[in-house]
């Protein structure tokens, strides 16, 4: 069988061809499936086989042992080998978004923490770049380094993004931005991708779990709840952002989004008197609501894979759980 059908939950199909993954083949015909990372590392195109057999392309690194011999896949690392019917839908919300590459020069750089920059891209005008809150884009820089980064910015003004970029040791594109960017430099970013934005939310208890610069897509995602008109917005609004230290949660989230419920969790601070552990712990141990609440997780992969086994666990229903985990590129 050179080609597959394959069916989705809503009944809505798409062709993937062998040798092709199921999550390309949906993108190339205009479904766009839960994805985030589309190396196998993230979990995030996590679905469940209902009927048909696959062969794994790439490593599914990020797949339980335990979930794969209940039949479910990673759709980025996985091909069809019969007609197959997934257990999952495809996102209507992004149909309309289009992928694209631009160039876009350097506007401004500020150190927001010793090791976070805050990065100002200029877009040209007619760039007609449109994105989701919550979204991200890869950057291509000097010697075509290329890295994904979360988008911070309103998407009312898609000509100009903000990124928060965090300095990892010894990186190669870290290096470029710390020590080496200037204003006016000419990149080029390709995007938005990813498939981390907020559902209808009406009358739900809307709450953001962040770590480090987890907290760069949830402030574009706030600035998106604020729009909504008053049947659309949700009954309440919670932050749970992160660190070790103090110094790791960066903004004064107080003046930047006053209408939110604001918790800081650090886990190595001496003198703290705040709350301490993990984000989703003490999310849980606040006796939220879990049948009115929807969680939005952002940080690391352990973070998001911890937060969303213990918040299922308790309760909450899988598909009021969404994450975007950020996964480690190369040097």
């Amino acid at each position: 069988m050179s080609s597959a059908t394959v069916t989705l939950a809503n009944l809505r199909q798409f062709t993937a061809r062998r040798g092709q993954a199921l999550l390309d083949a949906a993108l190339e015909q205009g479904l766009v499936l839960e994805h985030g990372c589309r190396t196998g590392r993230c979990g995030g195109c996590k679905a469940q086989v209902r009927s048909g057999d696959t062969a794994a392309l790439r490593e599914e690194v990020s797949l339980p042992p335990a979930q794969a011999a209940q039949g479910w896949i990673l759709t980025c690392a996985r091909e069809a080998v019969t007609d197959v019917a997934l257990d999952i839908e495809d996102l209507g919300a992004l149909a309309g978004i289009e992928v694209k590459t631009v160039p876009c020069r350097i506007d401004a750089l500020q150190p927001l923490a010793p090791d976070v920059m805050r990065i100002e891209l200029r877009l040209p005008p007619n760039a007609a770049f449109r994105f989701l809150p919550g979204q991200y884009i890869d950057v291509s820089g000097p010697g075509g380094l290329r890295r994904s980064y979360s988008i911070a910015s309103d998407s009312a003004q898609p000509g100009r993004l903000t990124l928060h970029v965090r300095a990892v040791p010894g990186g190669a594109m870290s290096r470029y931005w710390f020590h080496e960017a200037k204003p006016n430099d000419l990149l080029r970013l390709r995007g938005p991708l990813g498939s981390f934005f907020v559902r209808e939310c009406a009358g739900q208890d809307l709450v953001f779990l962040a770590t480090g610069t987890g907290i760069a897509p949830v402030l574009s995602m706030l600035a998106g709840v604020r729009r909504l008109d008053a049947a659309q917005r949700p009954r309440s609004l919670a932050l749970y952002w992160g660190g070790r230290l103090a110094q790791d949660l960066y903004l004064d989230i107080a003046a930047l989004a006053p209408e939110v419920r604001f918790v800081p969790v650090l886990s190595r601070q001496e003198r703290w008197d705040g709350a301490r552990g993990h984000v989703q712990d003490v999310f849980l141990a606040a006796g939220p609501d879990l049948a009115r609440s929807a969680v939005y997780a952002c940080g690391s992969a352990a973070m998001t894979a911890a937060a969303r086994d213990t918040l299922l666990a308790a309760g909450l229903a899988p598909g009021r759980f969404h994450a975007d985990a950020f996964v480690s590129s190369s040097l």
